[in-house]
């Protein structure tokens, strides 16, 4: 009985729905449409919003020709050797024909002051000294007020224009989360005026191009072009500023960065009140330490901190007694999660402060007390060079075991490849592919100084060191590059 009671009342309110719907539709009414937010179907009134107040930049050189930077190129880190990667820089725009015409760079920028304040790209005005804005409605504005931050690829240009100019207001980049929709504003290829839309993909995103870096990355399509421009989103707010395209291909492929909002405010504030950005400075080379087994090797308990690689002469580091090989694990009694953490915490410090360290030197825990210096504006903006071959490397000597050759390191190899005359220990020469060296790291040009914190002198003594050794607890190898950058990997043994 209770089931036929169930069965009537479903019919008798199916009868009663059904007969709401025929009324409605006798009276000559349709049935309600559900009603969606406008944003989903138009993003008219955020574009409407935005677009008077981005603008497109031509920067020209005019004095003595040089290469120009225009926006960005593709960055494609499979290409590029990983030593590399963190000094790739895009190639130049092509020069306007005819030698004596000057040459140009072109991409995008927005204002963020009514007052004639643009924020754009770095890359976009490098090298220029005199840069033109045109605004939406067509007037144009020459300039050479620019104000640059090249570790961080952001800029600011001020023109003066005669009555309030229509800006945007910077966001909260922190706010946003994965899937949230956003636009991207500005001139891909010279359309000027472009919007394309789409989600944030990631946060927290680093391509090792710039010193310091913050990239929110989305499938919004970015092109040539679009650098400097605004990454908005739906209250028409900017969240990122538009800089780099990852593409095999040389065009969009769905992955794009823009430089988040957070660490654009205060670079761009910086620049507007001083002219240059101020840093705090440590003075040290630093490394992640992302693999268990390192970390095991080095007497930490999880995979955290920032490996010293080098501490640089008369630094902050230096002066307070920091070595290479140091682990900072804490600052100021935080713990510190990696080397961007750091990175990002020392820079943002008090010039004159003195802060306290924690780290862990041949597995115990050490404090130490560093004053913070200001960061000099050449920093970290050496290159590599490349090592060169030498006839040396015909008296290397094999290590099948692990699959490296190595040899003995005289004057002339150290001269070859850069090292400091006083160096010591052996050059990797050659290494097999897919071998346990090729897996830890160990590449050709690098220096081997220590095997489980034994100094290394010989070729000989390299080899007799590795076969007596257990390559099933690993075997950590302390490496040098030919700038004095300390590095530490384990040579381990998959079984």
């Amino acid at each position: 009985m209770k089931r036929w009671s169930l069965v009537v009342c479903l019919l008798l309110l199916g009868a009663l729905i059904g007969t709401a719907i025929t009324g409605s539709l006798l009276q000559g009414q349709a049935p309600a449409v559900p009603v969606f937010p406008r944003e989903l179907a138009s993003y008219r009134d955020v574009v409407k919003k935005v677009l008077p107040a981005v603008v497109s930049i031509e920067a020209r050189q005019t004095s003595k020709p040089k290469q120009m930077r225009g926006t960005k190129p593709p960055i494609d880190e499979q290409a590029l050797p990983e030593e590399f990667r963190r000094f790739f820089k895009e190639l130049p725009a092509m020069p306007e024909e005819g030698g004596g015409q000057p040459q140009t760079g072109f991409g995008s920028g927005f204002i963020v002051d009514p007052k004639g304040v643009i924020l754009t790209n770095f890359h976009v005005v490098d090298g220029a000294d005199q840069v033109e804005v045109q605004l939406k409605d067509g007037r144009k504005f020459l300039s050479k007020d620019v104000k640059v931050d090249s570790k961080t690829d952001l800029a600011i240009v001020r023109i003066e224009a005669k009555e309030g100019l229509p800006f945007l207001e910077l966001g909260d980049s922190s706010a946003m989360e994965i899937g949230d929709r956003v636009l991207a504003v500005g001139a891909p290829f010279g359309l000027t005026g472009s919007v394309t839309a789409g989600i944030i993909s990631a946060k927290g995103r680093s391509l090792n191009v710039n010193l310091y870096e913050d990239f929110l990355q989305t499938d919004a399509a970015i092109n040539p072009g679009n650098s400097g421009g605004p990454l908005v989103n739906l209250e028409g707010k900017v969240i990122g500023i538009n800089a780099a395209i990852k593409s095999r291909s040389g065009g969009f492929q769905g992955v794009g960065m823009a430089i988040s909002s957070n660490m654009a405010r205060n670079v761009m504030e910086q620049l507007e009140r001083n002219g240059v950005v101020r840093r705090g400075y440590l003075g040290v080379q630093i490394k992640d330490i992302a693999d268990a087994d390192l970390a095991t090797k080095l007497g930490l308990k999880d995979p955290h901190g920032a490996l010293v690689t080098q501490v640089f002469e008369n630094s902050p580091a230096g002066k307070a007694g920091l070595q290479d090989g140091d682990v900072i694990v804490s600052l100021n009694n935080k713990q510190v999660k990696d080397g961007k953490d750091l990175q990002g915490v020392v820079a943002s410090l008090p010039i004159g402060q003195p802060i306290d360290l924690t780290v862990v030197r041949d597995g115990k825990e050490k404090a130490l007390k560093v004053t913070i210096e200001e960061q000099p504006q050449k920093f970290g903006s050496a290159r590599v060079p490349t090592p060169r071959s030498s006839k040396e490397e015909r008296d290397a000597v094999s290590v099948g075991k692990v699959g490296v050759e190595v040899t003995e390191l005289t004057p002339e190899l150290a001269n070859s490849l850069g090292f400091k005359e006083n160096a010591h220990g052996v050059v990797v020469t050659n290494v097999e592919r897919d071998s346990l060296a090729a897996q830890a790291g160990l590449k050709r040009g690098m220096m081997v100084t220590k095997v489980d914190r034994k100094p290394v002198s010989s070729s000989a003594q390299f080899k007799e060191m590795v076969e007596a050794g257990s390559l099933q607890q690993g075997l950590l190898l302390q490496v040098q590059s030919p700038q004095g950058g300390t590095g530490f990997l384990v040579l381990k043994s998959a079984s």
